[in-house]
């Protein structure tokens, strides 16, 4: 993955207000390739305070860059406390990105996967 496309995982997983999701998520990568989704819930996240909502919101984007040839769009979403992730397809993706989350977000929970 390129620099550039590095930026662009981690502007995806600024806080913003946006367009719907739907019209937001790729759905097939640069080659035509179909994605595959899959949510992360992150219980009460919106509830926290600021510094940890900041720090949680790091450790996603330090675990993600880490997976940076797989994931290729991620949002989260503090309204329904929620990390959405497209990866490009591979077994066992889905369950390693949720893994490598645990680490350092002990509470984050696969909701569903491809």
């Amino acid at each position: 993955m390129t620099k550039d496309q590095d930026q662009t995982l981690l502007r995806s997983l600024q806080i913003h207000e946006a367009e719907p999701l739907h019209k937001r998520v790729p759905t097939h990568d640069e080659n035509g390739r179909t994605l595959s989704d899959f949510m992360v819930l992150l219980p009460k996240l919106s509830e926290k305070p600021n510094h940890v909502l900041k720090e949680t919101i790091r450790n996603i984007e330090c675990t993600l860059v880490n997976f940076n040839k797989s994931v290729v769009f991620a949002e989260v979403n503090l309204k329904l406390n929620l990390l959405w992730v497209s990866v490009r397809p591979r077994p066992g993706i889905t369950h390693e990105i949720t893994a490598a989350l645990q680490v350092t977000i002990p509470e984050a929970r696969l909701v569903s996967h491809v």
